[in-house]
C-alpha cells in the first residue's frame, strides 16, 4: 500500500465519525484521490502534505473525465474533510473557484474554449502542442491526445482511437472533414515517427505533467472545452443551424425533419466524443 493511501486509512479511523454509509463513501473516494495523484506524479506524497496544487491537480483530472458537477462537489467535500484532518481546512477554496457549480446538466455553452494560437505559441514543447492541436481538430480528450500514436490512428479518411487510450476503454472513430486536419495529421506523423505526443525518455505520466505545466505556464485553462467547441462546431455542421448551447433552436420547440435531424447529428456527436450514452450530449450541445 502506497504512503498516502495508508495515511488517508489511517485518518479515518482515528476520526471514527460519520455513519456507516458516509465512511464507506470517503475511504473510496480517498482512495481513489490518492491513486490518481499517485499517476499524475506525486510520489511519496503523505497526507500532512496535502496543498493547493495536489488539489488542482484532482480537479483538473474531474473535469477530464466528464465528472458531473454533482459528483465533483461530494468528491471535494472529502478534500474539504482531508484537509480539516490534517489541519488545513482553510486551504481549500470554494467550489465556484475551481469551477464546479451547481447545475444542470444542459450546457449553455460556457465551456467552449477555442484554441488561442498566441497563448498556444507560448508552449514549448512541441509534443503538447500538437497534442493540444488534435483535441482541438478532433475533440479528443487530453489522455486521448497525449497518447495519440498518428501510424497506428491515420486511417486515411478517418482516426482511429484505440480502447486502451478512450474512457470507459470505448474504441472509436473520428471522420477527417477538413483540409487542416489532413495537414495536421501529416505533421503529428513527422513528429511523432511510429510513436505518440511522448516524446523518447518520457512517459506518460511525465508527459502530462509537462502537459499541464506549460498549459497553465501559456494561459490556457479548462482545455476540456476544446472537446465542447469540437461538438458544438459539429453540430452544425450536420444539422446546418447553431445548436441550443450557441443560440439555435430548443430541441423541445422543433418537430418533424428537423427533429430527426437534431437526433441523428446528438448519435453521431455522441459516437465520435466516445461517449455511451446520447443523453450526455446535452452536456456539449444543449437541450
Amino acid at each position: 500500500m502506497r504512503d498516502l493511501n495508508w495515511d488517508l486509512l489511517q485518518l479515518q479511523r482515528r476520526a471514527g465519525e460519520g455513519s456507516h454509509g458516509t465512511r464507506r463513501d470517503r475511504s473510496y473516494a480517498l482512495a481513489q484521490m490518492a491513486n490518481a495523484l499517485h499517476e499524475a506524479g506525486y510520489r511519496g506524497l503523505r497526507a500532512g502534505g496535502l496543498k493547493g496544487k495536489h488539489i488542482e491537480a484532482l480537479v483538473r483530472g474531474w473535469f477530464e473525465r466528464d465528472l458531473s458537477h454533482a459528483t465533483m462537489m461530494n468528491r471535494m467535500a472529502h478534500v474539504r474533510w482531508w484537509a480539516d484532518q490534517v489541519g488545513k481546512g482553510n486551504m481549500v477554496k470554494a467550489n465556484a473557484v475551481y469551477g464546479i457549480r451547481p447545475r444542470s446538466h444542459v450546457s449553455d455553452g460556457a465551456k467552449r474554449r477555442d484554441l488561442d494560437e498566441a497563448k498556444l505559441s507560448l508552449v514549448k514543447d512541441p509534443h503538447v502542442r500538437m497534442a493540444l492541436r488534435l483535441q482541438a481538430a478532433f475533440g479528443l480528450r487530453r489522455e486521448e491526445a497525449i497518447k495519440f500514436a498518428p501510424s497506428y490512428a491515420d486511417r486515411g479518411d478517418r482516426i482511429a482511437v484505440k480502447a486502451s487510450t478512450a474512457k470507459g476503454g470505448r474504441a472509436r472513430e473520428v471522420p477527417l472533414l477538413k483540409d487542416g486536419q489532413r495537414r495536421l495529421l501529416d505533421e503529428a506523423r513527422r513528429l511523432a515517427g511510429g510513436g505518440a505526443m511522448i516524446p523518447p525518455g518520457r512517459n506518460y505520466a511525465e508527459q502530462k505533467r509537462v502537459y499541464e505545466d506549460e498549459t497553465k505556464a501559456a494561459g490556457l485553462d479548462h482545455m476540456h472545452g476544446l472537446r465542447h467547441a469540437y461538438a458544438l462546431d459539429r453540430y452544425e455542421d450536420l444539422t446546418g443551424w447553431k445548436a441550443p448551447a450557441a443560440g439555435g433552436p430548443a430541441r423541445d420547440t422543433i418537430t418533424g425533419e428537423k427533429r430527426r435531424i437534431d437526433t441523428a447529428a446528438r448519435v453521431r456527436i455522441s459516437r465520435e466524443l466516445g461517449h455511451g450514452r446520447i443523453e450526455i450530449v446535452r452536456q456539449y450541445v444543449g437541450s
